[in-house]
């Protein structure tokens, strides 16, 4: 369809930017990951690199970002950006720890243009593109075999009963 056409390319577009902005330039969000990658690195051993870790994150959303827009594994690929996505906006526009008046605005303002963008990306994860989601398809499956196997079982009680008539009546 043309509007999924025009959208997840439209989409995409954001994560491109972040994500080669990402790659490009960790230094400038790597200072603002480093308190959170520091913790992480003590609990679960992921290395104490917060400029690897941008950069790392920088090329998932490049590779989601060309797979949604490209049309191809768009479901996987928005659950993938916007997975990404979650922690970055959480990391980067913590607008409840400003003081500066026109900081908070600025990051409130990048808060819910992230949330909005989530919303879309959402969309994009559960758009079935007009085909029935495999859940359904397997429950119309089963559905089917019930009633074939149903039909089955009456057409061999029919059988037997017509067989058993006639054998009745053959014996003297």
């Amino acid at each position: 369809m043309l509007v999924r056409r025009l959208a997840r390319p439209l989409l995409a577009s954001y994560f491109v930017y972040e994500g080669l902005n990402n790659v490009r330039t960790p230094k400038a969000h790597a200072e603002e990951l480093a308190p959170f990658v520091e913790k992480a690195a003590k609990e679960t051993g992921v290395p104490n690199d917060p400029e690897l870790i941008v950069r790392g994150v920088g090329g998932a959303q490049l590779v989601g970002a060309a797979l949604l827009g490209t049309g191809r594994f768009p479901r996987p690929a928005a659950v993938l950006v916007g997975a990404l996505m979650g922690p970055s906006t959480y990391v980067h526009e913590g607008f409840w720890a400003e003081t500066d008046p026109a900081r908070k605005a600025q990051k409130k303002s990048g808060f819910f243009r992230n949330a909005a963008i989530l919303g879309g990306v959402i969309l994009a994860a559960v758009d079935t593109a007009g085909k029935p989601s495999l859940r359904w398809r397997a429950a119309q499956g089963a559905d089917q075999s019930r009633r074939g196997a149903r039909r089955a079982a009456r057409a061999a009680r029919r059988e037997a009963k017509l067989l058993a008539t006639q054998a009745g009546s053959s014996l003297p």
